[in-house]
């Protein structure tokens, strides 16, 4: 009997090694982080929006300090649930992470079937920046302020076109918080990101659109597009002569657009931790201030308990509003 119970206790013994030395060896692996290859910053919209300028500023200054290549990946469409899909069902291993906007937590509320859920299946690390939105038109358009471009909604209702860079998008939020503060109806027409829905309004085919201001400063400041308003309650001080939405008489259709980082959901907490302390390290640097302030954007630094408790309460609002925009997704 005890020849049976050798071999058995050999096996035993081998497999509650093979435990500990896989234990000792992600422990390991999670102190030298990053050490097995460049880090992906799945960015869910086009190059040139204002979600993939702040996340190549922050890739430009962190992964000196990680100590590791950071490379910048655009996957656009679908309001950024296909970039937010890739990540999720990434390894979490703190390799893949996801710069994703405010429309982030917008999507659960208009995509019915998503393949992922915002809030569980994602670790959030920080919000990066916030960045005011403008309302542009085309200058041949001959609007003269905001209450202009509202009277003629509501002249002929349901003729104008916003534009909007998808369908949840914080572009596309910012156009529903002004439409339903105002009283306006007017057609949604969403794009695959901010570089079209520019063009777009620049040629005048789409009537109005909410671009970040750190994607549309460089056309206003050229004269091809003209800003009516900010979409925020205060004004920007990259366009210091531009009303903001408190200023043109419409309070309530402010809205925040924030860019923040996420990681898969079990991602180590020591690799979360070492990912975060980067961050506020480029968030404090005098450089990086300077970038996003010239661009209208302000850094956003806040603690990961905080930005977890900051994410329930914006899925939350985000439903409210899509809920009085009457927005729906089929």
């Amino acid at each position: 009997m005890n020849i049976h119970r050798q071999p058995r206790r050999a096996v035993l013994r081998a497999i509650a090694a093979a435990g500990l030395f896989a234990g000792a060896s992600l422990a390991h692996a999670q102190g030298d982080w990053p050490q097995a290859g460049p880090i992906r910053f799945i960015v869910p919209f086009t190059a040139g929006s204002g979600t993939d300028v702040v996340a190549r500023s922050l890739a430009d200054k962190l992964g000196p300090i990680l100590g590791a290549q950071i490379v910048v990946e655009n996957k656009p469409g679908a309001g950024g649930t296909l970039g937010a899909a890739q990540v999720a069902k990434s390894q979490p291993d703190g390799y893949t992470l996801l710069i994703h906007s405010s429309g982030h937590l917008v999507n659960p509320a208009i995509y019915p079937n998503l393949s992922y859920d915002t809030l569980k299946d994602f670790e959030g690390i920080t919000p990066l920046a916030s960045l005011p939105n403008v309302l542009v038109v085309s200058p041949s358009a001959g609007y003269k302020n905001l209450a202009d471009l509202v009277d003629k909604a509501k002249a002929q209702p349901g003729k104008l076109f916003y534009a909007s860079a998808g369908n949840g998008s914080a572009t596309h939020m910012n156009a529903e918080q002004f439409r339903v503060a105002a009283n306006i109806e007017a057609v949604h027409v969403p794009f695959r990101g901010t570089p079209e829905a520019i063009t777009e309004t620049i040629a005048g085919r789409t009537t109005w659109f909410f671009a970040p201001l750190v994607s549309a400063l460089p056309m206003i400041k050229d004269g091809k597009l003209q800003a009516l308003a900010v979409g925020t309650a205060s004004r920007a001080a990259a366009l210091p002569d531009v009303p903001s939405m408190s200023d043109s008489g419409l309070p309530a259709a402010a809205y925040t657009f924030w860019v923040g980082l996420f990681a898969p959901a079990k991602t180590p907490q020591p690799v979360l931790d070492k990912i975060h302390a980067g961050v506020m390290k480029v968030l404090e640097m005098p450089d990086i201030k300077t970038r996003l302030g010239g661009l209208g954007a302000t850094p956003m630094p806040m603690a990961q308990k905080d930005f977890q408790k900051y994410l329930q309460d914006e899925t939350r609002s985000s439903a409210q509003l899509v809920k009085a925009a009457g927005i729906r997704i089929e």
